[in-house]
């Protein structure tokens, strides 16, 4: 199997204690997580010095490693996340009422300030593209972080929100991966939300399994594996149908165990 970590992200399951969530994590088959530092989850942004290291701890103890967490970019998280072996802290940067221009040269001004502390601290911010009103694609990643040294600010790549927003894999792979720190891998397509007769019509996104959507998984793996992609693959476990989760995402890591499997 080509040299790659798989974790999962673990937002769907706020309320299991840690222990017990690893434990089905590393059932799954698994080797580590992305732990949400949010407000209601297992570490809260306010306590994240005090509990981040005490869930990386449980976790390690089940041969668990917390390879991401998705919180906020600031000095508090990356502190913690350097004191107990955290390298990568994923973000994502919505596009702000100013316009494009302006939230990326908000989002680089305080990006500038925060490298002394990641490279003091040896952790990554890792920016994620999404669909909608957000830096969405490889080539606006490329724009936002391409002044910085990959050590400090690098790109998460979302195939999910690459294929909504039309974007072949292996050209986003192209422009952005030199620049790589991480893979999201799920899936979605796009579902019409407003009968045939509507003068607005509307869609959502509707999130689904890894060969059910729009991401070719397949070409992914392939592109990734081609150009010998060694770092983490996340699975975020985004389903539209939540009661089905547990059922989807322990599909979803068979099926990227066997694509990834192999030279």
């Amino acid at each position: 199997m080509s040299q790659v970590t798989f974790t999962v992200f673990t937002k769907p399951w706020p309320a299991l204690p840690i222990p017990v969530l690893g434990e089905m994590v590393r059932g799954w088959g698994f080797d580590g997580v992305e732990l949400p530092v949010r407000p209601g989850f297992q570490v809260e942004p306010e306590r994240v010095a005090r509990d981040l290291p005490l869930a990386v701890n449980a976790l390690a103890a089940l041969g668990l490693k917390v390879a991401s967490v998705a919180g906020p970019a600031d000095a508090q998280t990356v502190a913690a996340c350097a004191a107990c072996g955290v390298p990568v802290i994923r973000t994502m940067v919505p596009i702000g009422d100013g316009g494009y221009m302006a939230t990326v040269a908000q989002t680089q001004a305080a990006f500038d300030a925060l490298v002394p502390l990641l490279d003091r601290h040896g952790v990554t911010i890792g920016v994620q593209n999404h669909c909608d009103r957000f830096v969405c694609n490889a080539m606006g990643l490329l724009h936002l972080i391409g002044k910085y040294d990959p050590r400090h600010v690098a790109a998460v790549w979302d195939v999910a929100h690459n294929a909504l927003n039309g974007e072949d894999p292996e050209m986003a792979l192209d422009i952005i991966g030199p620049r790589l720190c991480m893979v999201n891998l799920k899936n979605a397509f796009w579902r019409r939300t407003t009968g045939p007769e509507a003068e607005d019509v509307q869609w959502r996104p509707y999130w689904t399994t890894g060969p059910q959507g729009l991401a070719s998984w397949p070409r992914a793996a392939a592109e990734l594996k081609r150009r010998r992609y060694a770092g983490v693959i996340c699975l975020p476990a985004e389903y539209t149908d939540e009661a089905s989760v547990n059922r989807l995402v322990a599909q979803d890591i068979a099926y990227v165990k066997a694509l990834f499997a192999g030279d």
